[in-house]
């Protein structure tokens, strides 16, 4: 399965986010290519250490089983997949600052030694988890653009 660890992977993705605009429009969803690309810094924060969020109490009783099931094999990620609150994003914002901060955000799973993530909904995530799963979610959201 892919991961954003593996440096042709991560290549791939940082070049197809290159190709998005703020004309982009989505396929899908409610986010502007900018709250896209600011909910996945969100993101990437956490799995990078800067952030930490609480656990959600959906998550304590579901959250393994669908990491599980979210991993167990390279289909994508389904459309319109339920967010937490903290990363659903409104509003307007500086899109070109917030794609090089995405893209600077994905280079540095180049050097990634955070061993100690715990995601609102899925909890505690192994090495291969974060890779796997950060490889889907920056996929899920390129493809939300059509890129």
């Amino acid at each position: 399965m892919k991961t954003i660890f593996d440096p042709n992977v991560r290549q791939n993705l940082i070049e197809r986010t290159n190709k998005l605009s703020a004309q982009s429009k989505a396929l899908w969803g409610k986010m502007d290519a900018y709250q896209m690309l600011k909910h996945c810094n969100l993101s990437e924060e956490m799995y990078q250490g800067k952030t930490q969020y609480k656990r959600l109490f959906i998550g304590r009783l579901f959250g393994q089983m669908a990491l599980k099931n979210l991993l167990k094999n390279a289909d994508n990620m389904q459309r319109n997949q339920p967010t937490h609150p903290t990363f659903k994003i409104t509003g307007t914002g500086n899109f070109e600052a917030e794609k090089q901060q995405w893209i600077a955000q994905l280079q540095a799973y180049e050097n990634y030694s955070n061993l100690t993530v715990v995601h609102p909904f899925f909890g505690k995530m192994t090495h291969e988890q974060i890779g796997q799963y950060v490889y889907k979610h920056t996929d899920h959201h390129l493809r939300q653009f059509g890129i």
